[in-house]
């Protein structure tokens, strides 16, 4: 919900305010009393914390609303959701097998929906106050910028859910980068540990998810399903040079805030 942004003032101000409003007229302060002195204007950098704040829960609404899908956690004013990943740069042949898989799942499953962003997450998502945000992106930067490039593979086909078991993803999972991966998420949970927020997964699938669905629809997903999607990517002609992805740079999305680390 919305709400405005208003000047404080003190009880005497609002009492004769309300008098105005209601016709006491002769109780205005005469001119140079305290009472009518104008008031120190709000500082900028306050007024755009509070829009950047209102539309990222007006946008965070509409999100919540699209598709049926559930909040992971309850929304709060002042609260940013925060993500550390590494962001995908798609190809046109990625998109051509990411239509023969999406079709050919949705002959089990109907509702599935193709993602629109990929990428390989490095953290939970958490919630950020807003005066934390520059101290915790400075902390990412600092314990990533030693980091190099590095190449992983991406081509086993798996099912996955979110916690709450609210919605169910096909992805391919790592193969080959794990160990680099890991390392990056070691860093990234100790940026979690100083300000008191959830670490990553223990023995994580890293993946890279294709599709998502409402509900746990694990069971019409796994087994023959995945088997024939795994093939799909096998004989895909250019899977080999599209799922070996080399990773250039980390990104944290905090609201509607992003943050990239270049990697060296």
């Amino acid at each position: 919900m919305r709400a405005a942004l208003v000047g404080y003032s003190s009880s005497e101000e609002e009492e004769e305010e309300e008098g105005g409003r209601k016709g006491g007229g002769d109780r205005a302060s005469p001119r140079g009393s305290p009472t009518a002195r104008a008031r120190l204007p709000v500082p900028e950098c306050v007024l755009a914390m509070f829009r950047e704040q209102e539309e990222e829960e007006r946008g965070a609404e509409d999100r919540a609303k699209h598709g049926g899908r559930v909040r992971c956690f309850p929304h709060e004013r002042g609260n940013w959701a925060t993500h550390v990943y590494l962001p995908y740069k798609v190809q046109e042949e990625f998109l051509e097998l990411l239509d023969l898989l999406v079709s050919h799942a949705r002959t089990y499953v109907s509702s599935l929906t193709a993602m629109e962003e990929f990428h390989i997450s490095l953290s939970q998502s958490v919630v950020l106050r807003y005066h934390w945000i520059n101290p915790f992106v400075q902390s990412l930067k600092e314990r990533l910028a030693s980091y190099d490039r590095f190449f992983c593979v991406a081509n086993q086909m798996k099912v996955y859910t979110n916690q709450n078991k609210t919605r169910t993803f096909i992805g391919l999972e790592v193969s080959a980068g794990h160990f680099q991966l890991l390392e990056l998420v070691s860093e990234v949970d100790k940026v979690m540990e100083e300000f008191d927020l959830p670490t990553f997964y223990k023995d994580p699938s890293f993946h890279i998810s294709l599709a998502w669905c409402v509900g746990d629809l694990t069971g019409s997903l796994e087994g023959q399903c995945l088997q024939e999607l795994q093939d799909i990517v096998d004989r895909f002609e250019d899977s080999a040079l599209v799922l070996r992805v080399q990773w250039e740079q980390i990104r944290c999305k905090s609201g509607n805030k992003f943050f990239s680390f270049p990697l060296r």
